[in-house]
C-alpha cells in the first residue's frame, strides 16, 4: 500500500506543475481534467503526509525515550508514543479507503425516474411524495432538481416521472435509492381504515455526457405530438411534445413539458443518452458473473429495498436492517442518515473483498 501511496504523491506533484503551465491554462478541457483529478487525489495525498508525520513523531519519541533518564519526561514519551501509534492506525484504515476504487460517476449530476408500480391511485400518490423527498434533500443540499418529464395523475399522484439534480457528487448519494420502494398506510379514499400496501419504482442514473455514449443519428426516430394534461390552450395548438424512439434497443423517451420542441427535444436526449449507459453498464456487469455483487449496491430495479410504514411511523431499509422510526422528517428530505448507513455498508464491503 505504502508503494502505491508515493505513487499517487508523485502524481499530486505532477499534476500540481502541470497545473502552473501555460499551455495547460490556454486549453480548457484539460485543465478541467486535471483540475478534477487533482480534487480526487488531495485527500488521499493530505491524509498520507499525515500519517507520515505521525509515524515519524512515534520514532523520534521512541529514540528520545532510549536516551531519557527523567522518569516524568519518560511517561511523556511513552503517552506519546501510544498516542501517534493510535493516531497511525487509524489513518492507515482511512487510506484503505481513500484507495478503494472511485465510482466514476460519483461526481456527476443524476437522472432519477420515479414510477408507480402496485397500487393503483395511493402508488401514484407516493411516487409523488418521493419526488418531494428527494427535491427536499437535494434543495438542502443546495442542489437544483429539476423536472424533465412528467406524466400527473388527476388527484395528485405521478404515474411516472423524470428529474435530473445537478450538484457536484449528486449521483454518489442517490445511487443506492434505485429499487422498489413499498410503502404501507391507510388511503384517505378508505372508509374502512384498512392499511394497503403499494409499490413504486426507483431508477437512478448518472447524467451521460456526450462522451460517454455515441448515439447515431440515423438510427433514432423521432416524433412530434401535440401535450396532453394541464397547460391551458397552448398545448393543444402546437405540436411541442418529443417522442425519441432508440430503434437498435427500442428505447422510448417521451418530453412534452416545455412549450419549445427544441427544448424538449434537448430533454429527451439527456435522459434517452444516460438510460442507454446504464443499460451498457448493467450488461457489462452481468458478463462479470465470478464478481462478488456488493450487499448494497446491486441496484437491482426488481429489489425491494425499502418499506414506509405510516401507521408505526418507521422507515426500514432490507439491504442493511437499518429502521428509524421518524417517517415524517424522513419525507420531508431528512434523509442523510440513510445514505451515510447506505455507503458505510458499502465501503465495508468493498474493504472486505478488497482484503480477501
Amino acid at each position: 500500500m505504502l508503494d502505491k501511496l508515493e505513487q499517487v504523491e508523485a502524481r499530486f506533484v505532477k499534476v500540481n506543475d502541470l497545473l502552473c503551465l501555460p499551455e495547460t491554462v490556454s486549453d480548457q478541457k484539460k485543465y478541467a481534467d486535471l483540475m478534477r483529478e487533482l480534487k480526487n487525489l488531495t485527500p488521499v495525498v493530505e491524509t498520507f503526509r499525515e500519517y507520515k508525520a505521525t509515524v515519524e513523531n512515534g520514532e523520534a519519541a521512541k529514540e528520545m525515550l532510549s536516551d531519557c533518564a527523567d522518569k516524568e519526561l519518560q511517561e511523556m514519551l511513552e503517552a506519546e508514543i501510544e498516542e501517534s501509534k493510535e493516531k497511525a492506525l487509524e489513518l492507515n484504515d482511512k487510506l484503505k479507503v481513500l484507495l478503494l476504487p472511485k465510482d466514476p460517476n460519483d461526481d456527476k449530476n443524476v437522472i432519477i425516474e420515479i414510477r408507480a408500480g402496485a397500487g393503483g391511485e395511493e402508488a401514484a400518490l407516493f411516487a409523488n411524495s418521493l419526488f418531494r423527498m428527494y427535491s427536499m434533500y437535494s434543495e438542502g443540499r443546495g442542489w437544483h432538481p429539476e423536472v424533465l418529464s412528467v406524466n400527473e395523475t388527476g388527484l395528485g399522484g405521478v404515474k411516472e416521472i423524470s428529474f435530473m439534480i445537478e450538484g457536484d457528487g449528486a449521483y454518489s448519494r442517490f445511487k443506492f435509492e434505485s429499487g422498489v420502494h413499498r410503502v404501507q398506510r391507510v388511503p384517505e379514499t378508505e372508509s374502512g381504515g384498512r392499511i394497503h400496501t403499494s409499490t413504486v419504482t426507483v431508477a437512478v442514473l448518472p447524467e451521460a455526457e456526450e462522451v460517454d455514449i455515441d448515439i447515431d443519428p440515423t438510427e433514432l426516430q423521432i416524433d412530434t405530438f401535440r401535450s396532453s394534461g394541464a397547460g391551458g390552450q397552448h398545448v393543444n395548438k402546437t405540436e411541442s411534445a418529443i417522442r425519441i424512439t432508440h430503434l437498435p434497443t427500442g428505447t422510448v423517451v417521451e418530453c412534452q413539458d416545455e412549450r419549445s420542441q427544441h427544448k424538449n427535444r434537448e430533454r429527451a436526449m439527456k435522459i434517452l443518452r444516460s438510460r442507454l449507459l446504464d443499460a451498457e453498464r448493467e450488461r457489462q456487469n452481468a458478463e462479470i458473473a465470478d464478481e462478488r455483487r456488493s450487499q448494497v449496491g446491486t441496484g437491482d430495479r426488481s429489489e425491494r429495498i425499502r418499506t414506509y410504514n405510516f401507521p408505526q411511523g418507521r422507515v426500514s431499509d432490507h439491504r442493511i436492517g437499518l429502521t428509524l422510526y421518524r417517517i415524517e422528517t424522513i419525507m420531508n428530505g431528512d434523509i442523510d442518515e440513510i445514505i451515510d448507513a447506505l455507503i458505510t455498508a458499502d465501503t465495508a464491503e468493498k474493504l472486505k473483498s478488497s482484503e480477501e
